[in-house]
């Protein structure tokens, strides 16, 4: 039985030969996403600008246009609706209203009262306040920026200093395409995007952590070779293992955005995005980079000697 293998024994891709175009595609994609976002911006959820957020069952599948359109004349702002898991639950989401808890409640009120008996059941009922939607704006942003901090720190005492640099390089790179990638699309951003712009740094940093284990590795086993040829042996020895465990994450993120639910469209695409920009990050940036820092080859191995030998 032949075993799957998406990458050939002895690939021997010059990925630091081409490290200046992966440099500006990279820089084409950090302009264009701050772009972006400072001037489309993102398409905050309720979760961070405050409003009312209301779960019902209907009496039957739910007929969103019939729905929608009884909402819409009721002149409460923006109101969406989505299928909230099974085809009778619907998840309706307004926009903070105008006189502060009783202009919520008189919104709520309306909407009951337009629905009628249309609703089988009010699952749940929930108003956040623009205080509080500051607040977890902020929390949200000090959340990704202590997770890149730690990860810098972490990379740092277990490697050297130039490859916590160079993971947290690509880790920024990965975090900030991502919200230029919801800026573009203006899909919904709310807490649900943000741990998934956490899970995709986690995931960044295990690839890259994984590939730097290599070049470690070699640097201490092979002293008089070149750095480039050096790299470019690392990044192939692991590019079997990095590309299966893409592949299958893609699967398993595949078939969450397909049966997961609207509820869960942005998580299920901010991670897709995530590990396709995390897996490019940690070949074309992270150990490129290394190249203009130069780290330290570190205590002698005499197997890497007696191997540069018997191979030259």
């Amino acid at each position: 039985m032949k075993l799957l293998k998406l990458v050939p024994d002895n690939t021997a891709f010059d990925f630091i030969g081409k490290r200046v175009l992966a440099f500006a595609m990279s820089g084409f994609l950090i302009i264009a996403s701050l772009g972006l976002f400072f001037t489309q911006g993102l398409n905050l959820g309720i979760d961070f600008l405050g409003g009312i957020l209301i779960e019902i069952k209907t009496t039957g599948p739910a007929d969103l246009g019939s729905l929608r359109t009884k909402l819409s004349n009721l002149n409460l702002g923006d109101v969406t609706l989505q299928e909230f898991g099974a085809s009778d639950d619907v998840l309706i989401r307004i926009q903070k209203q105008d006189g502060g808890d009783k202009g919520q409640q008189a919104a709520i009120d309306a909407v009951k009262a337009a629905l009628g008996d249309s609703v089988a059941e009010y699952r749940r009922t929930e108003f956040v306040g623009p205080t509080v939607g500051a607040e977890l704006r902020e929390a949200a942003t000090w959340a990704v920026l202590a997770a890149i901090g730690a990860i810098l720190v972490y990379v740092w005492f277990r490697f050297e200093w130039q490859f916590g640099l160079g993971a947290v390089i690509a880790l920024v790179h990965d975090v900030i395409t991502t919200v230029g990638l919801f800026s573009l699309i203006q899909l919904e951003f709310n807490l649900a995007t943000v741990a998934a712009v956490l899970t995709i740094a986690g995931y960044s940093i295990n690839d890259t952590v994984v590939v730097y284990d290599r070049v470690r590795e070699n640097m201490r086993r092979y002293k008089k070779m070149p750095l480039a040829e050096l790299f470019n042996n690392s990044l192939n020895q692991t590019l079997s293992r990095t590309t299966m465990t893409s592949v299958t994450t893609l699967l398993a993120l595949g078939a969450l955005y397909i049966f997961g639910g609207e509820v869960i469209r942005g998580f299920s695409i901010a991670l897709i995005w995530g590990v396709l920009i995390g897996t490019y990050s940690s070949i074309w940036l992270a150990v490129p980079f290394l190249l203009y820092v130069r780290p330290d080859r570190g205590a002698e191995d005499t197997r890497g000697e007696l191997d540069e030998a018997q191979a030259s």
